[in-house]
């Protein structure tokens, strides 16, 4: 005996058929159950109306918590990448590319503004180098119209990174 998994066609079909009450018990039911589906839904219903103002939130929450960065390299890279995850989560939730853009290039301004500039702990060094190389790739998949936009913040990023960091080169990363 095995449990039938359903598929996103079916699931579409049958919350079709369901009537008002029933659908909200059954999203009431589902936000119980994982922290995230509760976020989301109150995403949804709260904050999507108004992407500009969330995304901002969303900054300022990330930039607060790299004021408040350790200054041992390990629990600083640590503090990093728990950053890094909650703007993958509200990526995930806006679903748009500019929206990731916007949110990583802010989070690698606050990394070369906070972070430790004498450093050696190469996986710190690391997070920023993944995250400039993830923006290129996608300014790289957006409309040329759409680009245009992104890159002068993105150029402004790597001389920035490369004024004040020593160990970064822009010449590796320019587009």
């Amino acid at each position: 005996m095995s449990i039938t998994t359903y598929g996103l066609q079916h699931i579409k079909k049958e919350i079709q058929h369901l009537p008002h009450e029933q659908l909200g018990e059954l999203l009431l039911r589902l936000a119980r159950y994982k922290k995230e589906n509760k976020e989301l839904l109150a995403y949804l219903l709260f904050e999507a109306h108004d992407q500009v103002a969330f995304i901002e939130k969303v900054k300022a929450e990330a930039g607060f918590m790299f004021s408040q960065l350790p200054a041992l390299s390990y629990t600083a890279a640590k503090s990093m990448r728990k950053i890094l995850r909650l703007l993958s989560k509200y990526v995930k939730f806006i679903g748009t590319k500019e929206a990731e853009i916007e949110l990583l290039i802010n989070f690698c301004v606050n990394y070369v503004e906070y972070a430790d500039r004498r450093t050696n702990y190469k996986p710190i060094r690391l997070i920023l180098i993944r995250q400039v190389e993830k923006i290129k790739g996608l300014i790289g998949k957006l409309h040329e119209d759409i680009q245009f936009d992104y890159l002068e913040d993105y150029n402004t990023l790597i001389t920035d990174a490369e004024k004040k960091l020593g160990w970064f080169k822009k010449n590796d990363y320019l587009l």
